[in-house]
């Protein structure tokens, strides 16, 4: 039975962090004293320093030697039930996305910064070290396989779309640019291919603008190109789209057909960019605004075969469609036979809308009742080949993340440090501990600007709200509840197992469904609304369990 004193032990726990979180709400909805670029600034101090150096000292203090087997067998199992049940599901009716969506909602909460506080005030000192065994494997493993599965659907994607039909299967290799850091579709990339005489396909895929020739256009404006680094925060465009231009180049042997694509840009300022606080999650370059005209190209094709394109804003040069546009389709037509030059056709301005392939199922196109019959005959390159590029990705990816550094060198460090009794000097540990003590105030901070700057708690609708809740809270704890009996947990340990499946969302799920496009207000939704709730569905578990 739970005593009064044990129920203000978890209130004296829990009331300091949703005071962090409450006064950072406040602050900026209520009070406005901090600007949405502030708060911006706050999050990636939390993301890049506060958070990786609070993992790391919670990481570096646990005994790996001890680790408790059942405890995580039970966890890991729960995990792989889950993963096998949604495999199936998706192979029969559900698909892909879904699968990492459910996948995320029921299995992945908040451990490092919800957990270790609320289950050492519940059960003990001893449950520090369960969840600093969990969150290493979270950062570690589950987290790295939910973002193989994104790069994945990314990956597939792009293939379906830029290599449709038979095409795909005689792709041999891909290479990629040193500066494409993700197939997110956040940055515009394009693919280049060429075809050897036995028919096989070569790839390489690149940023638009990394290797592209200065912008005839912009000097024309009176612009210099500036690259952006802004690879992972989202651009708005604050610029009126322009009416519709005719685009006529004496000099060129394209001829942009009849209106099926149009090409226009804007004469007027450069493009400004903005982001939401959840970008600053990842370990991204500082965002600096950039005035090149990004428009993508799209695919040109003679039969099967790829040729050159030559785009009329900024004379960009590309071999195949940029993921953006896929689905968009542009008539090629050859010069004419005399040499002269070919009949310029008008070119009009697809819109004022940033585009990206994440939006490529968005798009329709002539063919769409063909559609389904593609997708039917879809092939896809060799195993090899596409897990490949996969891992290329998911590899640099984490090394742009700096929990992957926290929990690697957090778990190397003990290993050492318990294996030969070896301390931590001082001058080190406490220049971590100063950190790493603003960490957990500094992270449900951090929530509370991020819950201060979006327009809706529930931003994806009731009913979806209702379904990943009951999913959260009751279908992920109903799961580790069975994997922990089946292992044989029993008594603290069950309950530390049952009540750490019913914490709120995770953090790092919700930054890779808004990077990858896939869902991000349903975990949006999961992240803020579950913070509200989950405290008196965590104590409702904690007196149902004690009784």
């Amino acid at each position: 039975m739970i005593s009064a004193d044990d129920f203000y032990k978890v209130m004296c726990a829990m009331v300091p962090l949703y005071f962090a979180m409450l006064v950072a709400y406040a602050s900026v909805k209520w009070w406005k004293i901090f600007t949405p670029e502030q708060c911006s600034g706050i999050n990636r101090f939390v993301a890049v320093f506060a958070v990786p150096v609070l993992s790391f000292h919670f990481i570096a203090q646990n005994n790996p030697y001890q680790m408790d087997t059942k405890f995580i067998l039970a966890d890991t199992l729960s995990k792989v039930l889950v993963l096998v049940l949604l495999s199936f599901w998706a192979i029969c009716k559900g698909g892909l996305d879904w699968l990492i969506t459910l996948f995320s909602v029921s299995t992945l909460p908040n451990t490092l910064v919800m957990g270790i506080p609320l289950l050492k005030a519940m059960y003990g000192d001893f449950t520090q070290s369960l969840m600093v065994q969990l969150v290493v494997l979270q950062c570690i493993i589950w987290y790295t396989l939910l973002l193989f599965l994104f790069e994945y659907r990314a990956a597939t994607i792009l293939i379906k779309h830029q290599f449709p039909g038979a095409t795909a299967a005689s792709i041999t290799k891909f290479e990629i640019d040193g500066d494409v850091i993700s197939l997110d579709g956040r940055d515009p990339l394009c693919t280049e291919s060429e075809v050897d005489g036995t028919g096989r396909i070569r790839v390489r895929i690149r940023r638009s603008t990394s290797t592209a020739p200065d912008s005839a256009l912009s000097s024309s404006i009176g612009l210099t190109p500036r690259a952006s680094n802004l690879s992972n925060a989202e651009i708005f465009s604050v610029n009126t789209p322009a009416p519709l231009h005719e685009c006529h180049h004496a000099n060129s042997d394209t001829v942009y057909g009849n209106g099926e694509l149009g090409f226009g840009y804007r004469a007027s300022s450069p493009r400004l960019s903005g982001y939401a606080s959840s970008d600053a999650y990842s370990l991204q370059p500082t965002p600096r605004a950039s005035n090149f005209n990004e428009l993508d190209t799209t695919t040109v094709t003679t039969t099967n075969t790829p040729v050159w394109v030559r785009s009329p804003a900024a004379g960009k040069v590309f071999r195949q469609s940029s993921p953006s546009f896929s689905g968009v389709k542009m008539v090629w037509e050859s010069p004419q036979v005399g040499g002269g030059v070919a009949e310029r056709q008008g070119c009009i301005d697809v819109g004022g809308k940033d585009l990206s392939f994440r939006d490529c199922a968005k798009f329709s196109t002539q063919e769409e009742g063909d559609s389904n019959g593609t997708a039917a005959n879809q092939e896809m390159p060799h195993a090899f080949v596409l897990l490949r590029l996969i891992l290329i990705m998911v590899g640099r990816k984490l090394s742009r993340n700096p929990n992957t550094y926290s929990s690697v060198l957090g778990l190397l460090w003990s290993l050492v440090s318990f294996k030969w009794n070896v301390g931590m000097p001082s001058l080190v540990k406490y220049s971590i501990k100063i950190i790493s003590d603003a960490g957990l105030g500094m992270a449900m901070f951090s929530l509370g600007l991020f819950m201060a700057l979006q327009p809706r708690i529930i931003a994806c609708g009731t009913k979806m709200a209702t379904l990943g809740m009951v999913i959260r809270f009751i279908g992920g704890p109903a799961l580790m509840s069975a994997a922990s009996v089946a292992v044989g947990l029993r008594g603290r340990r069950l309950h530390t197992a049952i009540v750490q499946a019913a914490l709120p969302q995770g953090i790092v799920p919700f930054v890779f469904a808004r990077e990858y496009g896939l869902h991000p207000e349903i975990l949006s939704t999961g992240v803020i609304f579950g913070m509200l709730v989950s405290l008196p569905v965590t104590l409702l578990y904690y007196i149902l369990l004690g009784l």
